[in-house]
């Protein structure tokens, strides 16, 4: 049976378990997980926190990685700025970014999160509002969502993945995982 890793991504680690070549030190998965065999089914950004699976088994990872899949992955997103219907529905629709159009996306203003303390905390500006969104994607182009989020005027401040398909990073402290007992099946829709 395949074994699948929830990981909580802690800020500023990168998505990976050697930094090879690297002039300045930093972080890696290999900080934080010691079981042998498994690996990142995708990828989180350095400066993005939250849920990373990780798996042992190349066709599983496949699957939840590959977009054909379409697999719903959620972030919690503070961007900069007070999101109105326009900006809300460009994301709804999809937008343009350099390299095509994305697809549609749910999107939900939200109150702030009760979230962990993120270390760096995010700078603040007094003239300036912030907001939280969640936003569901079902794509995963490099750096989509804080992509999306400035194409419509709303910079990323904080950028959370809060889950992948059904698993989520609820309950996980960050810098910590659990393992999944069954991966369960993923399907194209799901």
């Amino acid at each position: 049976m395949a074994r699948l890793l929830l990981f909580n991504k802690p800020f500023g680690v990168l998505s990976q378990f050697t930094d090879r070549g690297s002039p300045t030190v930093r972080s890696t998965l290999s900080d934080f997980i010691d079981v042998k065999g498994v690996y990142p089914a995708g990828r989180l950004d350095r400066d993005s926190e939250g849920l990373l699976l990780l798996c042992d088994d190349g066709r599983l990872q496949a699957r939840i990685a590959d977009p054909r899949f379409k697999l719903p992955k959620t972030y919690l997103v503070q961007v900069e700025g007070d999101p109105q219907a326009p900006e809300l529905e460009r994301l709804r629709r999809g937008v343009r970014l350099k390299d095509a159009m994305t697809l549609p996306a749910e999107v939900a203003h939200i109150d702030a999160p009760e979230l962990w303390e993120r270390d760096p905390p995010i700078r603040e500006r007094k003239s300036i509002p912030d907001s939280w969104l969640k936003i569901t994607i079902r794509e995963g182009r490099n750096r989509q969502v804080r992509r999306m989020t400035a194409a419509v005027g709303l910079p990323t401040l904080r950028l959370v993945r809060w889950s992948i398909g059904d698993w989520t990073v609820a309950g996980i402290a960050p810098g910590q995982y659990e393992e999944v007992s069954s991966p369960g099946r993923i399907s194209g829709g799901v």
